[in-house]
C-alpha cells in the first residue's frame, strides 16, 4: 500500500528548505547570534575584570588605612588588590601620582589624612579609602574614650530586606532587559517571517504559479504549509537563540539571572508560538491582497504598524497597564512573561492569558484564511482589506 504525503507537508518543506539555503537568513541568525554573545561577554572583557590600584604612602600610618582599604575592596571582589608604593615625603607623593606611577597618593596623618589624586580618584579606590580612614578614626576614638567600636555602632545597622527576592523575582533593571529582549525576539521573529509568508505569496500570484498550484492544491493545505513552515522556522529560530543565551550566560556574571528565566522562558515558548501563529494567516492574506511585490508596502502596512505600536508600547508599560497587557493577545506574548520575571503573577494568570491568545490564534486563522482564499487568485491589482472580505468564496 503506498501512502501520498500531504501536500500541506510539501510546502512546508520547500518553505523551510528555501528559508534554509537563503543566505541573508543564514548571516542574518548568524550576526543575531554574535551580537548576542558580544553583548554578554564584551561588558565583562572591557571592564578588565578585578580593580587594582597603586597608592603612594609616606609612612606605616598610611600603609595601614591603605590596607584596611584593600579588605574592603575584597569583601565584593576577592582578587582586587591595591599596591603600596613608598615614598619619602609629600612632594615626592606628588610627582608619583602626577608622573603615572600611582593612582593617588594618601598623605598627612590621622585626623588629617588628604587624598592625593589627578583629575579625581577612581571612584572604586576613593571610596575604600574614605571607609578605611572614618573606620580608623572611629576605632582610635572609641579607645581614647574607653570603650569599642562595637558598643558605639550598636543599634546603628539597617537591615535590609529585599521582598522582591523573597519571591524569587529579578531586579527591576534586569527584569526590563530581560522583557526588552523578549519584545525584540518576537518582534523581529514576526516581522521578519511574516514578510517572508506574504513575499512568497505573492510571488507565486505574479509569477502566475499560483494559479498552477490551486489547481492542484487546495488552497487551504497551500495556505497551512505556509503558515506552519514558516512558524517551524521562527521557532526553531527562537530555540537556538534561547540555547545560546542560557549556555553564555553561565560564563559571565549574569548567571545569577539563571533560576528566574527558567519559568518566563517555559510560559515565553507556547506564548510566541501561539502569538506567532495568531499572525501568520494574516500575513498570509496580506500576500494574497498584493498583485506586485511593489504593493505589499500597502497591504502589509497595517500588520506593520500594529507589531509597531505594541512592541513600543509594551516594553514601557508598569503597573496597572502592565497587567492589563499581559492578557491582550500578541501583547501578552513579551508582557506576560515580564511580570512572570517580576514575581508579579499567579499561576491562573499566564494560563489564562494563554487561553485569550489561543481564541484570538483561532479567530485570526480563519479570518486570514478566508481572506487568503477569496484573494489569492484576484490578479488585477491590489485589493484593499475591506474589498476582499466582500468578495464571493
Amino acid at each position: 500500500m503506498s501512502t501520498t504525503t500531504a501536500p500541506w507537508i510539501l510546502v512546508a518543506a520547500r518553505e523551510i528548505r528555501v528559508k534554509l539555503t537563503d543566505k541573508n537568513f543564514l548571516i542574518g541568525t548568524g550576526l543575531t547570534l554574535v551580537l548576542l554573545l558580544a553583548a554578554m561577554f564584551v561588558p565583562a572583557l572591557i571592564g578588565g575584570g578585578s580593580a587594582s590600584y597603586d597608592v603612594a604612602v609616606t609612612d606605616d600610618a598610611a600603609s595601614g588605612v591603605v590596607a584596611q582599604a584593600e579588605q574592603s575592596l575584597q569583601a565584593t571582589d576577592e582578587e582586587a588588590e591595591i599596591t603600596l608604593v613608598e615614598v619619602a615625603d609629600r612632594a615626592a607623593a606628588e610627582t608619583a601620582v602626577l608622573e603615572g606611577d600611582a593612582d593617588a597618593a594618601l598623605v598627612g596623618e590621622p585626623g588629617a589624612w588628604e587624598l592625593l589624586h589627578e583629575g579625581g580618584a577612581p571612584t572604586q579606590l576613593d571610596g575604600a579609602l574614605t571607609e578605611a580612614v572614618r573606620t580608623t578614626a572611629l576605632a582610635t576614638n572609641a579607645e581614647a574614650a574607653g570603650t569599642s567600636v562595637a558598643d558605639l555602632t550598636s543599634g546603628s545597622e539597617l537591615a535590609q530586606v529585599d521582598l522582591a527576592a523573597d519571591e524569587g523575582a529579578m531586579s527591576g533593571p534586569l527584569a526590563y532587559v530581560l522583557g526588552f529582549a523578549f519584545a525584540m525576539l518576537f518582534y523581529f521573529a514576526a516581522l521578519m517571517f511574516g514578510m517572508q509568508i506574504a513575499n512568497s505569496v505573492v510571488e507565486e500570484k505574479q509569477s502566475r504559479i499560483i494559479e498552477i498550484l490551486a489547481a492542484k492544491i487546495p488552497t487551504r493545505q497551500l495556505l497551512m504549509g505556509k503558515v506552519l513552515g514558516n512558524t517551524a522556522l521562527a521557532f526553531g529560530q527562537l530555540a537556538l537563540i534561547t540555547a545560546v543565551s542560557l549556555v553564555g550566560l553561565t560564563f559571565v556574571d549574569l548567571d545569577v539571572a539563571l533560576p528566574g528565566l527558567t519559568q518566563a522562558i517555559l510560559w515565553y515558548l507556547p506564548f510566541f508560538l501561539v502569538g506567532f501563529l495568531a499572525l501568520a494567516c494574516v500575513w498570509a492574506a496580506a500576500g494574497a491582497l498584493a498583485s506586485r511585490t511593489e504593493d505589499l508596502q500597502q497591504t502589509t502596512m497595517p500588520l506593520t504598524m500594529v507589531l509597531v505600536v505594541l512592541f513600543i508600547v509594551g516594553i514601557n508599560l508598569d503597573g496597572r497597564w502592565q497587567q492589563i497587557f499581559s492578557f491582550v493577545p500578541v501583547a501578552s506574548t513579551f508582557v506576560m512573561p515580564v511580570r512572570i520575571i517580576e514575581g508579579d503573577t499567579a499561576l491562573w494568570e499566564p494560563a489564562l492569558a494563554l487561553l485569550l491568545a489561543l481564541a484570538f490564534c483561532g479567530v485570526t486563522i480563519a479570518l486570514g484564511a478566508r481572506l487568503y482564499e477569496r484573494a489569492l487568485l484576484h490578479t488585477s491589482g491590489s485589493l484593499s482589506w475591506r474589498k476582499a472580505m466582500s468578495l464571493q468564496d
